[in-house]
């Protein structure tokens, strides 16, 4: 038995037309209501069907991310909404840039670590650093949390991208 207090992490993909104020109004559903985005991608997917999908993290208890689906569900235009992490094996990436400032041995290892997440020098100065890393958020977090205790460090980070495995296409 689960303990339906206990607040879960959610991947949620949500299909909507590629139109003005849509996003507006799906961030005003949270909003209105309190519940926290922790991050969120959106992009077209089908510019003749002008469809677009709306990838977002957040987290609550299974009643809240319940209610969350089915207050999307209602929304127009939305034409599905996918709870990820439920539906079974899916895929997330996010990209994140990663610019460090530092000199001496430090700048050795930034390189040595940077190496060990694959992780691609874009940018090299006397000074700094720019390396492009991508995978899970875990993944980028402990690189961020590596690369911060070699120098100070700037970052831009995408937010999550995510879909489900297999032969299904959601449009």
């Amino acid at each position: 038995m689960f303990d339906k207090s206990k607040v879960e992490r959610h991947t949620i993909s949500i299909l909507v037309e590629n139109e003005p104020g849509v996003l507006a109004r799906v961030i005003g559903l949270f909003s209105g209501r309190g519940y926290n985005i922790e991050c969120l991608t959106v992009s077209e997917v089908d510019a003749h069907k002008k469809l677009s999908r709306i990838s977002l993290v957040t987290t609550g208890t299974p009643m809240v991310i319940e209610q969350i689906e089915e207050q999307l569900r209602r929304q127009v235009p939305v034409y599905s909404v996918q709870d990820l992490t439920v539906k079974g094996p899916h895929v997330e990436r996010e990209l994140a840039l990663v610019k460090i400032v530092n000199s001496g041995d430090k700048r050795v290892e930034a390189l040595r670590v940077a190496d060990s997440f694959r992780a691609r020098t874009l940018d090299s100065t006397l000074e700094s650093f720019i390396f492009e890393v991508t995978g899970s958020s875990s993944k980028i977090s402990a690189f961020i949390d590596l690369m911060g205790s070699l120098g100070a460090i700037e970052i831009a980070r995408t937010g999550v991208s995510a879909m489900s495995r297999g032969s299904e296409i959601d449009y």
